[in-house]
């Protein structure tokens, strides 16, 4: 079972990339968001920002469905999100390691391509020692 914190500290591992003020978490890698809490919109209802439901960046549409029709426990989508590349994923229903692979997904096709081709050779993210400069 995933939160927002392991969102936070997944995000924050990446290189680049840049948290957003925002009442949730809001993530983004070369001005582009990747991972962020899910803005609730009911007619007539203020918003409520959502930080046990994360969107997710996904790449397109085809990527979009087979994360919706194969595993529906975990992900959905809701008004507003037809046409988008993105997915509601329910941290609850998932794992940090299959959260964490998640947003490493997002994050590598957001970051500008030089930044994601620079991954290290374990696939991983590039790195560039402590704390990170860019961030």
């Amino acid at each position: 079972m995933a939160d927002a914190d392991d969102v936070r500290r997944l995000a924050l591992d990446l290189a680049h990339v840049e948290e957003i003020d925002s009442e949730g978490f809001d993530f983004r890698v070369g001005g582009k968001g990747f991972v962020w809490s899910y803005p609730e919109r009911h007619p007539g209802q203020r918003r409520r920002i959502r930080t046990d439901i994360a969107v997710l960046y996904v790449g397109d549409e085809a990527e979009k469905q087979a994360l919706l029709l194969g595993e529906p426990e975990k992900f959905f989508t809701a008004p507003g999100y037809e046409g988008w590349p993105l997915v509601l994923l329910r941290l609850a229903e998932v794992d940090p390691g299959r959260l964490a692979e998640l947003v490493t997904d997002a994050w590598r096709m957001r970051a500008p391509e030089a930044l994601a081709a620079g991954r290290d050779g374990d696939g991983g993210v590039p790195r560039e020692g402590p704390g990170q400069a860019g961030r």
